[in-house]
């Protein structure tokens, strides 16, 4: 099933939504059939089952779901399955809200466009996120998309983020050169970045490079990322960020009543970020 109908969402249509809903919260859909309540899994779709609930339960609070593919592709056919009758509800129920496939492909010229496509055209996904370590001709298939969003991988949250990405050329750290090389490509307009939260201190020098593009920014809540750090040197004039929570929200609760329990925590961040939006005009 595809959904061209109801799609594309451009960065514009995204910008309008963060102001509508006063939030610039992206939930990620990472789900563990070890974690989710047990009630669930007699369904015929636990994991669709799951997510259908959250989404249903928040999606007045956030602007866009990350669904990260591997834990998709873990149980096979039947996961992916699962994967794409949850992006085919989202873009039928909620077609405002951003889609982002969290697959960090990458790969050469031909090999790219078919990942694209896979995810662009097939699933109809509005953006995906890729790795830069093969360069230009691995990520410009992607960006050969034009209604749709590359997510770059620039500077991750994990321990092990600074290995190369923080490692110093001639010139300055590698992550730097990412974001000022992307930037020159064709259709860098498309391009969002991955900025993890638990270096809230690099935003600064980061927006000095990228001011206008998108950071969807992972690691605030479980991985210890802290909002207000992230937004004090984050933020532009369009508000440039989408702050990704996934086990904090979708795990809060493992009764029946998760998904209620989910949307609780899921306010309190998108009041978080009201507040912080308001104070930022």
């Amino acid at each position: 099933m595809h959904n061209s109908l109801f799609k594309p969402m451009n960065k514009q249509e995204l910008i309008a939504q963060i102001q509508k809903k006063k939030s610039f919260l992206c939930i990620g859909l990472d789900v563990d059939l070890t974690k989710i309540p047990t009630h669930l899994i007699a369904k015929e779709d636990p994991i669709f089952e799951f997510n259908k609930q959250i989404i249903d339960a928040t999606h007045h609070l956030a602007v866009a779901y990350k669904p990260n593919t591997a834990f998709y592709e873990a149980y096979g056919i039947k996961g992916w399955q699962s994967l794409e009758k949850t992006i085919n509800y989202i873009n039928a129920n909620y077609p405002e809200v951003f889609t982002i496939a969290d697959a960090k492909r990458g790969d050469i010229g031909n090999t790219s466009t078919m990942y694209a496509k896979a995810f662009f055209e097939d699933l109809n996904f509005d953006s995906v996120t890729v790795a830069p370590y093969m360069g230009s001709d691995s990520v410009e298939p992607f960006l050969a998309f034009e209604d749709k969003t590359t997510i770059l991988l620039a500077l991750t949250s994990n321990k092990g983020g600074l290995d190369f990405q923080g490692l110093k050329t001639d010139k300055q750290e590698v992550y730097k050169e990412v974001l000022k090389t992307a930037i020159t490509w064709k259709n860098s307009e498309n391009l969002m970045f991955v900025v993890g939260a638990t270096k809230a201190e690099y935003f600064e020098e980061i927006r000095q490079i990228v001011p206008n593009h998108f950071l969807l920014v992972p690691g605030v809540g479980a991985q210890g990322g802290n909002l207000q750090d992230v937004c004090k040197y984050g933020l532009n004039k369009d508000c440039g960020l989408l702050i990704n929570s996934s086990r904090g929200i979708i795990y809060a609760g493992s009764d029946e009543n998760f998904a209620k329990t989910a949307q609780q925590e899921a306010l309190k961040l998108q009041q978080e970020m009201e507040q912080i939006l308001n104070e930022n005009n």
